[in-house]
């Protein structure tokens, strides 16, 4: 066997968990749609001038649908999938807690909405990268609506407030 063969060989069993033309389309729908709705969310705070905009948002979003699809296509248990969603939720919690500013008074924390957004946003990656596609454009939906309907509703309020 020639050094061809073997190199030829050997990218080929590298590349082996690729079986056929629909497991690459639905790999690249699941990354570029937790990529696109990480990035729907991160544009929504990069607009607002936050911390943690658009690129953050994507890179949260597409590494944790990488990090369910892995264990996925290697067979794992659903007990070890419950083991790596764990592992997401908390180190994501600690990157969210890096966006949270508290005040000189202890009273004041921002960035509180920034880091339940990057959050949330692991959680639409880790539904699109399981192939929960319908769920995660559901849940940024709803996110978006939060994002833009809530701070309307609570200027109303502090806006009634005020005139009592």
């Amino acid at each position: 066997m020639g050094l061809w063969q073997v190199i030829r060989n050997t990218v080929l069993s590298e590349f082996s968990e690729i079986t056929d033309v629909a497991q690459i389309i639905r790999i690249i729908l699941r990354f570029l749609l937790a990529a696109i709705l990480g990035g729907l969310l991160g544009y929504d705070r990069e607009i607002k001038g936050k911390a943690a905009g658009l690129r953050t948002h994507m890179l949260v979003s597409f590494g944790t649908a990488l990090f369910v699809l892995i264990p996925q296509q290697s067979g794992a248990s659903i007990a070890d999938l419950t083991r790596v969603l764990q592992g997401l939720i908390a180190g994501v919690g600690f990157l969210g807690a890096g966006s949270i500013i508290i005040g000189r008074h202890q009273e004041e924390a921002k960035g509180m909405t920034t880091a339940a957004g990057i959050w949330l946003t692991a959680a639409i990656g880790v539904a699109a990268g399981m192939g929960r596609e319908a769920t995660a454009i559901l849940s940024t939906l709803l996110a978006l609506g939060i994002l833009s309907l809530i701070p309307k509703v609570e200027r109303l309020f502090e806006r009634r407030g005020r005139r009592s």
